[in-house]
């Protein structure tokens, strides 16, 4: 169970990364869920309300705005961990 579970975590980081890739940062760098990007200057405040929006809807977790700091959002392990502490699952 945890082996499944630890796979699926990881489904999920790659899809968020490939997300931040893709839409955010435009190819521009090349990112990993350890990769710096709120104090590394590659994502600004605005795109993190994008980001933030995806890690919900990715994690299938509905996470309070008021829990998140900036610290908890610079790298995809990092908002996973977020969403996990803070999140609720979202009803189906």
């Amino acid at each position: 169970m945890a082996v499944e579970q630890a796979a699926g975590a990881s489904e999920m980081m790659k899809e968020l990364i490939s997300y931040i890739a893709e839409k955010v940062i435009n190819g521009k760098s090349e990112i990993n869920e350890d990769t710096p990007l709120v104090s590394s200057g590659l994502v600004d405040s605005f795109a993190m309300i994008e980001i933030f929006l995806e890690l919900q809807r990715i994690a299938g977790r509905k996470v309070p705005a008021s829990k998140v700091q900036a610290k908890d959002m610079d790298t995809v392990r990092l908002m996973f961990a977020t969403a996990e502490r803070f999140g609720k699952p979202v009803k189906a």
